[in-house]
């Protein structure tokens, strides 16, 4: 039988970097969270569940999407609350063993390194052993990235850049997959075949909290959407929901105009 384009890792139940996951208890819980930059309080009790189906995150500029992001990675300290992958507690963990618990992040920018290849980046992340992500399954989700192996990561274009930096993020073979801004300076036909990745990727059992500003995108990748307001989780509801009361996306988003939702089958990503 021919092997699926979408690999659904295949590691040990449990281990020593991912847990067995607590008996019901959601992918991501996160509860009363509180992150502050000086006297800022820019997270003020965050509630947030995340289960296996795909939730996208939206809210204006600067409302603390990002910063939440980065507090659930660890990249910066929660003030107070709690955030649990799959039961487990992952506040006071660092960044690093927070990955390791199954917590992939594709940060907003991409954050490729000029100095390294393609071939570099993936395996400077690739683990040895378990684990159904490897470099060969990389190339075969993403057939640009093989052919441009040899070249800097700033040498690829915007979505190749995107690519890899899923493709690392992947490679870490996690529960729970984060991403910050993904369809961001990319061409609607890029946008398009990403979206295609995320709903294999979601039907293999890889939940995703999708962070976006582009309301088509974050529609068209899950049913269920949260929208955050200077710091808190104003509003829970779903895409077809928010797709049809305008007055919701003018009170909260500043958005008056028609969403569409971009509906398109997987397919192997372009090169631009």
């Amino acid at each position: 039988m021919a092997e699926p384009l979408i690999p659904r890792p295949d590691g040990p139940a449990e281990s020593a970097d991912h847990p067995e996951p607590a008996a019901t208890a959601p992918v991501l819980e996160i509860s009363g969270l509180d992150v502050r930059y000086g006297q800022s309080h820019v997270l003020q009790g965050v509630d947030l569940i995340v289960n296996r189906r795909p939730l996208s995150l939206i809210g204006r500029n600067g409302m603390g999407k990002s910063t939440l992001c980065n507090a659930i990675t660890g990249l910066v300290p929660a003030f107070g609350g709690s955030v649990k992958l799959h039961g487990h507690e992952l506040v006071g963990l660092k960044p690093h063993e927070i990955a390791r618990s199954g917590i992939g992040y594709v940060p907003q920018g991409r954050r490729v390194f000029a100095s390294l290849s393609v071939e570099e980046h993936l395996r400077m992340v690739a683990r040895r052993g378990g684990g159904g992500w490897t470099i060969k399954k990389i190339y075969e989700l993403f057939p640009s990235l093989q052919a441009r192996r040899r070249n800097g990561g700033t040498q690829l274009s915007g979505g190749e850049q995107q690519m890899l930096a899923i493709a690392r993020a992947l490679l870490l073979n996690p529960r729970l997959l984060i991403m910050d801004e993904p369809s961001e300076g990319l061409a609607p036909i890029v946008v398009e075949h990403m979206i295609g990745t995320l709903h294999n990727l979601a039907r293999e059992g890889v939940a995703l909290l999708l962070v976006e500003q582009n309301l088509g995108v974050a529609t068209s990748v899950s049913e269920r959407i949260a929208i955050m307001v200077t710091g808190t989780i104003a509003l829970e509801t779903t895409s077809a929901e928010l797709a049809s009361d305008e007055a919701t996306q003018r009170r909260y988003l500043g958005v008056s105009t028609h969403i569409e939702r971009i509906d398109t089958p997987a397919a192997p990503a372009p090169s631009t």
